[in-house]
């Protein structure tokens, strides 16, 4: 296997299914590709039927509904009703946005587990003005008929500098929601978080006053809400194990039906990621040598291939090496270790420079216009 020490790679446990690029929403944090518009070509209800079969049959046991929003797919239950036929236990990850009661009665009929909601902002304006379309009191009625229908209310709220001063009033909407599960999830800088940057990165100060004001709810609330805070990986003095280690455990497909080992390799280059249109989920996930690349130890530089904490963090992210140094085989320069570890103190404290600042940089939205006028040349 091109680039692995690992002989027989475990089978794939998680299949993210993103099923369209498609989004009523323009949010400026978008993971899908800044260049999405170039991947317009879907696959139809009897390829995903397919990929959720084979994929189940290697080995996968959860599934998450992704997108883009995956509402504006009119297929949305079948396919539920086939991944629970199939034995997965199914997660719908939506803004909510197009959701009605009707299509969250059909949702559960068709066996759907678990519903995802996000909501940008507890305050309508700002909501509003980050999804690009007034959509805040839908998806606090979409949130309500979750609870409704038996479902556990998961409520997601990404976290970055235009909201991150509203961490209290985040926390206190969750209690009138009532949510089951709050995931404060700080923005993770790839796709237009990325492009977006310089606008949204909070500074240490701000993400240490709203963790604290997360951990206080956390302990006033134990037992009622379970409420998860996500460091943004650039902040951490040593990387996260992204996906589990590259290609074994995390299977993403594209809507275009390319596999990915995660979400965002698709920005990596030069990597030939297979489409399940042409290739067997099983020879892709085994033999493909995108997903064999970095997998196991041998592929890794210095200071990584000779680091005790290799078996922990696998070099850390791909994508992330590749954006600050040019080379996704160096080590995630998150690391203190990293040779390249200055670029990130040096993004880390401008983000301090401009806290509390404003900046003449607009935000850059995550629409059809934009997504033209960023594409690779």
């Amino acid at each position: 296997m091109a680039g692995s020490d690992i002989l027989s790679p475990a089978k794939p446990r998680w299949l993210l299914a993103e099923l369209t690029y498609r989004c009523p929403l323009q949010c400026p944090y978008c993971s899908n590709p800044v260049d999405y518009t170039r991947h317009t070509d879907e696959l139809d209800t009897d390829d995903w039927l397919g990929v959720l079969t084979d994929a189940r049959a290697l080995g996968a046991v959860q599934l998450g509904f992704s997108g883009g929003e995956p509402l504006v797919r009119r297929d949305l239950a079948v396919l539920v009703r086939h991944a629970r036929q199939l034995g997965y236990y199914s997660n719908l990850i939506t803004s909510g946005y197009g959701m009605t009661e009707a299509k969250v009665a059909e949702l559960k009929e068709a066996g759907l587990d678990h519903i995802q909601i996000s909501i940008q902002s507890p305050e309508k304006l700002l909501n509003d003005q980050l999804a690009g379309t007034e959509s805040f009191e839908h998806k606090q009625k979409v949130a309500r008929l979750v609870k409704k229908y038996g479902y556990p209310m998961v409520l997601c709220v990404v976290i970055h500098r235009q909201n991150i001063h509203q961490m209290q009033a985040i926390l206190e909407m969750a209690m009138e929601l009532n949510a089951d599960y709050l995931e404060l999830a700080n923005t993770q800088y790839y796709g237009w978080a990325h492009l977006n940057r310089d606008q949204l990165l909070p500074s240490r100060r701000q993400l240490k006053e709203a963790e604290a004001m997360a951990q206080s709810y956390k302990e006033r609330l134990k037992g009622t809400m379970k409420i998860y805070y996500v460091v943004p990986d650039l902040y951490e003095d040593r990387p996260k194990a992204c996906m589990n280690g590259w290609g074994t455990t995390f299977l993403t497909i594209a809507p275009d039906g390319v596999a990915l080992p995660c979400h965002a390799a698709r920005e990596l280059p030069g990597l030939d990621f297979p489409n399940v249109r042409d290739t067997s989920i099983e020879d892709i996930w085994l033999h493909s040598k995108a997903f064999n690349k970095f997998r196991g130890f041998n592929w890794m530089k210095e200071p990584c291939r000779s680091c005790p904490e290799k078996v922990k963090d696998f070099g850390g992210c791909r994508c992330q090496a590749y954006l600050y140094t040019g080379d996704m085989s160096q080590a995630d320069p998150v690391c203190s270790l990293s040779p390249h570890h200055d670029k990130i103190t040096q993004v880390i404290d401008a983000a301090s420079a401009l806290s509390g600042r404003a900046t003449s940089k607009p935000l850059v939205f995550r629409n059809p216009k934009n997504s033209r006028a960023f594409r690779p040349s």
